[in-house]
């Protein structure tokens, strides 16, 4: 479904940006394939990243997603530079404008239709803890300002002022697409290079509630915003058994789970309090 409305939205932006000779409007139109690819890139991501864990990926296959994000990162940064380059050349060749109530009508509409699929992907987003997804839907909600730049750039012209200004609309949907692509690379980098995903402070306010750990360190934690390998050290009473610290390690990771609202891989060393 969202593939054929960033397909639609996309051909019809094109073709109006060609019937009336605007710059802007076909930039924005270009914007809007890359939506389409982006979906196709978070086909094949989500597809791989939803495999079960394997001899060859025993962390699971999570990163695919990742890696699929940052591609959709990448082909908005080359888009922006090839808008930035197309605007540049129609400063220095300027073309004559053909603006219809028709064309207008048509962007109005592709515009409905963005802003339909930015809170659905938004919002299936969060619900799924998807990073793909709302990377996807930052990348649709760019086109909204874009689209809103545009479509007041027209009007102007319209009303009779230069033609230049969609030109220099052009400039900020270029803009919108680079800020798109870096709000996209950096977040997703982070699970890419192993970044801390928990900070050591929360994770020791959380195990306070359990009188039977005498210290929390050594606490490490990777991955995704919504799948986290997490390992620490505590100490315990020395006299405590195998069972009971088998109960404790599964008490603490359900804990985990539920205060964070993240799923918890975890890894406990448990080490007894009087070592040295």
């Amino acid at each position: 479904m969202l593939l054929g409305a960033n397909l639609f939205v996309a051909i019809s932006k094109i073709l109006v940006g060609l019937v009336i000779n605007s710059s802007s409007v076909t930039a924005d139109g270009l914007h809007s394939i890359s939506d389409s690819a982006s979906n196709i890139v978070g086909i094949i991501g989500i597809t791989l990243a939803s495999k079960p864990k394997d001899t060859e990926h025993p962390y699971g296959h999570k990163k695919f997603e990742t890696i699929s994000s940052i591609l959709i990162g990448l082909m908005l940064l080359l888009l922006g530079i090839n808008v930035i380059k197309t605007s540049i050349s129609k400063l220095f060749n300027p073309s004559v404008l053909s603006i219809t109530i028709e064309s207008l009508i048509v962007i109005l509409i592709t515009l409905i239709i963005n802003i339909f699929v930015a809170i659905y992907e938004n919002k299936q987003g969060h619900k799924l803890n998807s990073q793909l997804l709302i990377a996807d839907s930052l990348h649709t909600k760019s086109d909204i300002f874009v689209s809103i730049g545009v479509l007041i750039a027209l009007l102007t012209v319209k009303l009779g002022l230069s033609p230049i200004i969609d030109t220099f609309a052009s400039f900020i949907v270029a803009f919108f697409i680079l800020h798109a692509s870096y709000e996209i690379i950096k977040d997703n980098m982070s699970s890419l290079t192993d970044k801390n995903m928990v900070d050591e402070g929360v994770i020791i306010n959380i195990l306070k509630e359990f009188k039977a750990i005498n210290d929390v360190h050594n606490i490490r934690s990777r991955g995704h915003n919504d799948y986290i390998f997490l390992d620490m050290h505590i100490k315990v009473d020395s006299n405590l058994n195998v069972d009971e610290a088998h109960t404790l390690v599964h008490d603490i990771e359900n804990t985990l789970n539920k205060k964070l609202n993240k799923k918890i891989d975890l890894i406990i060393h448990v080490e007894p309090s009087n070592k040295i």
